[in-house]
C-alpha cells in the first residue's frame, strides 16, 4: 500500500462498499440477462487488455452500451472483470485494480439509473430515434460527472490537490470524448435490440479501434515530446543544483495563470513547455557562475544575461514548442523596457513571456537559493503586486494572485528535493536586483 495515504485507502474502501450495494438488484425476482452481462463483460475485459498494450484509451462504448441495455445492478457488473484483471504498472497493484473496478462500476450504475429514469431502455428497445438520444445524453453526462467526482476525490486525497479544480478539469476534459463514446454505445444498444442482434452491434467497435490507433500515434508523439523536455530539464538541474525543481514549478505556475485567464488547452500546454524550458539556456553558462555564492560582477552578470538567447538557439529545431520559444527568449524583458535581451516594452513582449516572467519571479522568491532564503507565499504575492506595471504584467500578476489566494499554492516537489538535507521551497523575486539566475 506504499505511496497511498490512509485517507485515500478509506475512500477506496467506501467506493468498494458502494459498488457491492449497487450490484444488488433493486427489484428482487427481476430476471437478469446473464448472457448479455457475460458477453459485454468479456468484450470489455478483452478490449482493455488489447487497448492497454497496443492502443490507448478504454472501452467506454461497451460500458455505456451496458448502461443503455441493462438494469443498473446488472450494468454495474460489466466493468468488474476487465478492471480487476487489467494491466497496472504502479504499485500497489491490487489496490489500484480494486479502485479502478469500483469507480467504473459506480459510474456505469449511475449512468444506467439516469438512462432508465428517462425511459431510455424502452426507447432503445423500440429504436425510438431521435428521442433515444435524450436519455442517452443524460446518461453520458451523469457517467462523465461520476468519473470526474470519483477520480477527483481520489486525487485530492492522495495528492493534496484542490478538489473543485481537479473535478472540474477532469469533467471538462473528458466530456467531449465521452459524448462520442456515448453515441457509439447507443448505436451498439439499438443494433443489439434490432433484428440484426448482438453480432451486428459489435461491428460498431471497428471505428472505435481505428480512433484508438490514431490516438495511440498522438500519444506516442506526445511521449517523445515529454522525453525531449525531461532530458533538457535534467541537464539544467544537474548543472545548477540549487534550482532543482524550479523549472517544473515555473511550468506549474504558468499553467495556473493560463487557466485563470481562460486560455484554451493548447495554449496552456504551450505555457507549461515554456515554463519548464525557460532556463534551458543555462546550459551555455559556465557552471561556476551559476553556483557562485555572493554577488555577481557586472561582467559575470552580462554572461548570465545571455542565457535567454542561448535557450532560444538550443530549442530552435524543436518544432512542437511553437510560441514557447518566444517565452524562452523574452522571459527577462520588463514592462518598463529595462529588461533583456532586447529591452522590449509593454505589449511588445510576447504574452507567453509575460506569463512565464511572473511564474519565474514567484518561484524564485519562494525557493531557497545559494544567495537568498525562501519567502512566504503572502510576502511573495505582495512583492509581485509591487512590481506590477514596472517589471511585470499587472494582468498576469493579478491572475496568479487570484488563483493562489483561492486555491493555495501546491508546488511540485522533486525526488531530489524530498531528500533530507536538500533545500526545499517554502509556501510563494529575490532576483539579484532584477535578474533572476
Amino acid at each position: 500500500m506504499e505511496g497511498i495515504p490512509a485517507r485515500a485507502r478509506v475512500y477506496a474502501a467506501c467506493a468498494v462498499l458502494g459498488t457491492l450495494l449497487c450490484t444488488v438488484p433493486s427489484l428482487p425476482g427481476a430476471p437478469t440477462p446473464w448472457w448479455a452481462v457475460a458477453l459485454l463483460a468479456a468484450l470489455y475485459a478483452g478490449g482493455e487488455r488489447i487497448a492497454g498494450r497496443r492502443f490507448a484509451g478504454t472501452l467506454h462504448p461497451v460500458l455505456l452500451a451496458g448502461a443503455f441495455l441493462l438494469a443498473p445492478s446488472a450494468a454495474a457488473l460489466v466493468p468488474l472483470p476487465g478492471a480487476l484483471f487489467s494491466h497496472v504498472e504502479r504499485r500497489p497493484v491490487a489496490l489500484r485494480r480494486v479502485w479502478r473496478a469500483a469507480h467504473a462500476s459506480l459510474a456505469v450504475w449511475a449512468a444506467a439509473r439516469a438512462h432508465g429514469a428517462l425511459g431510455g431502455r424502452d426507447a432503445v428497445a423500440g429504436s425510438d430515434l431521435p428521442y433515444a438520444l435524450v436519455p442517452a445524453g443524460a446518461a453520458v453526462l451523469v457517467f462523465c460527472a461520476a468519473l470526474a467526482l470519483l477520480d477527483g476525490g481520489m486525487r485530492a486525497l492522495a495528492e493534496g490537490l484542490p478538489p473543485r479544480r481537479v473535478c472540474r478539469g477532469l469533467f471538462l476534459r473528458s466530456l467531449a470524448p465521452l459524448a462520442v463514446h456515448g453515441l457509439a454505445g447507443l448505436m451498439i444498444a439499438v443494433l443489439w435490440r434490432s433484428p440484426y442482434g448482438p453480432v451486428a452491434a459489435l461491428l460498431v467497435l471497428f471505428p472505435t479501434a481505428v480512433s484508438w490507433w490514431v490516438f495511440a500515434q498522438y500519444h506516442r508523439e506526445r511521449a517523445a515530446h515529454q522525453a525531449t523536455i525531461r532530458a533538457l530539464v535534467q541537464a539544467v538541474d544537474i548543472k545548477d543544483g540549487y534550482t532543482r525543481g524550479h523549472s517544473e514549478r515555473v511550468g506549474q505556475a504558468s499553467v495556473l495563470i493560463g487557466r485563470e485567464l481562460g486560455m484554451d488547452e493548447g495554449r496552456i500546454e504551450m505555457l507549461r513547455f515554456a515554463g519548464i524550458l525557460h532556463d534551458v539556456g543555462k546550459l551555455g553558462v559556465p557552471t561556476r557562475l551559476l553556483r557562485k555564492d555572493g554577488p555577481l560582477t557586472p561582467e559575470e552578470r552580462r554572461v548570465i544575461e545571455l542565457h535567454p538567447e542561448y535557450g532560444h538557439e538550443i530549442t530552435r529545431g524543436i518544432s512542437f514548442l511553437g510560441e514557447a520559444r518566444s517565452a524562452i527568449l523574452h522571459h527577462h524583458e520588463r514592462i518598463d523596457g529595462k529588461g533583456y535581451p532586447y529591452g522590449l516594452v509593454g505589449s511588445q513582449i510576447p504574452e507567453p513571456a509575460r506569463v512565464v516572467a511572473v511564474a519565474d519571479a514567484f518561484d524564485a522568491m519562494t525557493s531557497t537559493r545559494s544567495y537568498s532564503r525562501a519567502r512566504p507565499v503572502h510576502v511573495a504575492l505582495e512583492e509581485l503586486r509591487r512590481c506590477a506595471g514596472a517589471q511585470l504584467d499587472p494582468r498576469m500578476v493579478e491572475a496568479l494572485t487570484h488563483v493562489i489566494t483561492r486555491d493555495g499554492w501546491h508546488p511540485v516537489v522533486t525526488a531530489e528535493e524530498a531528500r533530507p538535507g536538500v533545500p526545499s521551497q517554502s509556501q510563494a523575486p529575490d532576483d539579484r536586483s532584477g535578474a533572476h539566475r
